[in-house]
């Protein structure tokens, strides 16, 4: 017995020795980086997914994108970090029989290249893939019942089996690439879709503080309805829930488990205001249980909220002018104090935990790129094409545009994402974004995008943080 309560209290103090590492043990490679690598791979998707012609019998069709972005920015950790990053995509699809059967792949490989000690895990020089990015088959049960067997259901009914990007509502609650299967269906003006799916294993977690933090290892299940009656308005309701299923070891030796379900109850609405004005709104409610901060037992019972309503004003004018303006809201938990997602210095133990987790995504700035969690955001952008009427095809494509942020805890001494935001002020700091998208011929394309973040005070260094990126495309 003596013997046991020895190994316990060594145990013990070894956690809690060690705890401060864990919990800063990612405080070099930021949130806002890992972020900011989403940022360019929802730009990429928002470019390079494409609707599959359903109009001819049988069509095959391939191609592919080759990408070169150089990255300049700080981190808060690094003032100057230099990333030159080589993307190759080549994809092809597959329809048949007038849509009833579609297929869809595309493969990733990427060379990253930072200069000499500015990579996170001492990797410089690395070469990733090639990985499947997407990969699908899609079998519309009504057309080939119809086709094959002049049966007419009374609802459109559809299967997609494979990898493919998710998204409920507009993305707040989920917004990820999964292995999935989805159901689709329409019944009268109604669609509603199922899902039951995985997260893609090497994506992050979002606990950087687990033993195996860039695993994930999560099942979605899920419903959506959206009603398509209204002219200019399309409401939507969705339920979401996922299991974690990851194994990290024995928590005995750690006094931890990291363990993190939790369900999504969201509603909202897309659509016009008036011809130039559109919007979009979420609401979502967040149930579950996770273990806090040095738990293995029992867990904590989650109860969060989360919502958004953006504006987009598109007036008839030369140049088409874009102004925009969105308000991004999520709970966060006063015991959370050095993190807002994580199990390790996150909810105390025996308490509720209020700290809203989702697995969407939203624009939240170039630079900081917070979490959407414990924090209120602020919006407001304007883009335009300076040379649209020009009689110049290659200036007609230009783009340019800016994005102002402004950002505040919801709990003022309650962490946020980013851990350099070391002080309980509620005042996280200000944000602008400008960017430049160009396509100058129909296969090539430039984009340049330059960001600046101002700490406020929650952060004790109050140095202005900068990032860059300037890249080109090109189709084939």
């Amino acid at each position: 017995m003596k013997r046991i309560r020895y190994y316990l209290f060594l145990s013990a103090a070894i956690f809690f020795i060690a705890k401060p590492a864990l919990i800063f043990a990612q405080a070099d490679k930021t949130r806002s980086f890992i972020n900011q690598q989403r940022f360019m791979e929802e730009t990429v998707r928002l470019q390079l997914d494409r609707q599959l012609p359903a109009s001819q019998k049988v069509l095959f069709d391939w191609g592919g994108w080759y990408s070169s972005r150089l990255f300049i920015f700080d981190d808060g950790v690094n003032s100057s970090r230099t990333l030159r990053q080589n993307e190759l995509r080549l994809w092809g699809s597959l329809n048949i029989d007038e849509g009833i059967h579609q297929g869809y792949a595309r493969m990733r490989m990427t060379y990253n290249d930072y200069n000499y000690g500015d990579s996170y895990d001492g990797n410089d020089d690395d070469l990733e893939g090639p990985n499947l990015e997407r990969g699908w088959y899609r079998l519309d049960i009504s057309k080939a019942l119809k086709k094959y067997n002049n049966i007419k259901l009374p609802i459109g009914l559809a299967v997609k089996v494979g990898r493919d990007y998710t998204m409920f509502g507009t993305g707040l609650a989920l917004s990820l690439p999964l292995d999935a299967v989805w159901i689709e269906s329409t019944v009268g003006d109604f669609e509603i879709d199922g899902l039951l799916g995985r997260t893609i294993h090497s994506y992050d977690n979002i606990d950087d503080s687990r033993p195996h933090y860039w695993q994930s290892w999560r099942y979605f299940y899920g419903i959506q309805v959206k009603y398509n009656g209204f002219e200019n308005h399309q409401p939507f309701f969705y339920y979401v829930w996922q299991r974690d299923r990851q194994d990290d070891g024995n928590p005995i030796w750690m006094l931890q488990q990291w363990r993190y379900d939790s369900e999504y109850l969201g509603f909202g609405s897309v659509g016009e205001l008036s011809p130039f004005v559109r919007y979009s709104t979420e609401w979502v409610l967040e149930r579950g249980k996770g273990y806090g901060d040095g738990q293995f037992f029992d867990r904590n019972k989650v109860s969060a909220y989360a919502w958004d309503f953006q504006i987009e004003y598109l007036p008839n004018w030369k140049t088409s002018p874009k102004f925009s303006f969105e308000y991004t809201f999520a709970s966060g938990d006063t015991t959370r104090m050095f993190s807002p997602t994580n199990a390790v210095g996150g909810n105390t133990p025996f308490t509720k935990d209020s700290s809203f987790n989702g697995f969407g995504y939203r624009n939240t700035g170039l630079v900081l790129f917070p979490d959407i969690s414990n924090i209120h955001i602020w919006r407001a952008g304007a883009s335009f094409f300076p040379f649209e009427r020009s009689k110049k095809d290659w200036l007609k494509k230009m783009e340019v545009g800016t994005d102002w942020f402004l950002y505040h805890k919801h709990h003022r001494n309650a962490a946020i994402s980013d851990p350099l935001a070391d002080r309980q002020s509620g005042y996280v700091g200000w944000e602008m974004d400008y960017f430049l998208n160009w396509r100058l011929t129909s296969d090539l394309a430039w984009t340049v995008r330059y960001g600046a973040f101002f700490p406020g005070k929650a952060f004790t260094d109050k140095t202005t943080r900068t990032f860059f990126l300037t890249g080109i495309t090109w189709s084939f």
